[in-house]
């Protein structure tokens, strides 16, 4: 007997110097754990960090400032600034998404450089009103800070991850282009500050597409992409139920501002469902489907597929707001457009990321293009708000409806997003 625990301590003590490796490095490994290299992370099982989330509030706020200035501005003009300026907002937030895909550490570094960018976007966010006249010079910083941090972790990516170098050059190289354009905005008056905006904003938006095409082919976590993309929805289709608390709160509770807040939320409620349930569900079983390993065209049309789309929900946000505000008959050409086409532009974005998923237009016909010239017909009729609000309410319902008759019925194979 006393044998046996003479040979359990003796093969404790051989599992000890393993063990020893381990909690001996404990210290070590802890402090390790503060700083670690990047790493190519496409191949762990993974969703959104809780960081992610907290950096997706600042484009809660950004968006909010922006369907505001619009609002206050429901012109072609105003139109085409509440466009050009959120797609500035929504690639930033695609460029530190994309790197978050592959390298997220989520170690000191990398999270001081993230709370550095949230920073950057609550500037963004408190200049969006602005950003266009006096507020531009506090936009353009806070983009450009953004980036430049986005910069510094591709640079440590690029030290660490030799595999990735190629592909690294290529974004490295187009953001720093950028961020000398930008920079250069800052001391550039008038227009010429904007066309350089848009002149930075295209050399980066060539990274992804060039990379696919000439870097490393290094893969996309393919959980994680739609993950972060859907919750980017769920941010965007949130101003559409403020609108309906908002236009209920300044009408006094009317009867007919009550009637066509509740036909907004089921609007709003159609375009959740045909997201979530339906189209997005559809490209994210498509890209999960493929797992080639490898960066791939699949990826880059997921996701610039995705601006009309959430331009659109951002639209359709300030469109249910003044269709609550004005029921009857005293609704502006601009709020009757901010809705409908805010529906067609979501439901186009729809079309192309399920067709751009599946590498075939046939995979969105006929639902949901055939959804989309009944809302433009519907846009078109001369209704009163009210009235195309319904019109609008039961084609994109008709649209569920169709859509989760497709999935039942196999032609739609979908997965929850």
């Amino acid at each position: 007997m006393p044998a046996e625990p003479e040979h359990n301590q003796e093969q404790s003590n051989q599992q000890d110097p393993d063990q020893q490796d381990n909690d001996g490095q404990g210290g070590a490994r802890q402090a390790d754990a503060l700083i670690q290299p990047p790493r190519l992370r496409t191949g762990e099982d993974r969703s959104a960090s809780r960081l992610e989330l907290f950096f997706d509030l600042a484009y809660v706020l950004v968006v909010a400032e922006l369907t505001s200035a619009f609002a206050h501005d429901l012109s072609w003009h105003g139109a085409g600034v509440f466009a050009g300026l959120f797609t500035v907002v929504w690639w930033s937030w695609v460029t530190t998404t994309l790197y978050s895909n592959r390298f997220d550490t989520n170690d000191v570094p990398y999270r001081l450089a993230k709370l550095g960018q949230t920073f950057a976007v609550a500037v963004m966010a408190a200049a969006s009103s602005s950003a266009t006249t006096s507020g531009s010079v506090y936009f353009a910083a806070g983009y450009l800070g953004s980036q430049v941090l986005l910069m510094a972790l591709y640079a440590r990516a690029h030290h660490h991850v030799p595999d990735a170098r190629r592909t690294l050059d290529l974004y490295l190289g187009a953001t720093a282009v950028s961020a000398v354009l930008w920079s250069v905005s800052l001391a550039v008056p008038g227009p010429a500050r904007y066309a350089l905006w848009a002149a930075g904003l295209l050399i980066e938006a060539t990274a992804p597409l060039l990379a696919t095409r000439f870097g490393n082919r290094i893969p996309l976590h393919e959980q994680h992409l739609p993950d972060r993309f859907g919750l980017f929805a769920m941010l965007v289709l949130g101003e559409s139920i403020a609108s309906v608390v908002v236009g209920l709160h300044d009408t006094d509770w009317r009867l007919a501002s009550f009637t066509t807040a509740a036909i907004g939320f089921v609007i709003t409620a159609a375009l959740w469902w045909t997201y979530f349930d339906l189209g997005g569900a559809a490209s994210k079983h498509r890209i999960l489907q493929k797992n080639d390993n490898r960066a791939s065209a699949t990826h880059d049309r997921y996701v610039y597929g995705h601006l009309p789309l959430f331009l659109g929900l951002a639209s359709v946000g300030v469109g249910v707001e003044e269709y609550v505000l004005h029921p009857v008959g005293d609704l502006s050409p601009g709020g009757r457009a901010a809705l409908c086409v805010g529906v067609g532009l979501f439901v186009a974005g729809v079309a192309l990321v399920m067709a751009g998923s599946a590498g075939r237009w046939s995979a969105a016909w006929p639902w949901p293009v055939a959804t989309l010239p009944v809302v433009i017909g519907i846009s078109l009729l001369p209704l009163s708000p009210t009235l195309t609000a319904l019109g609008l309410a039961v084609a994109m319902i008709a649209g569920v409806a169709a859509g989760t008759w497709q999935q039942q019925r196999g032609h739609i194979a979908t997965t929850e997003t």
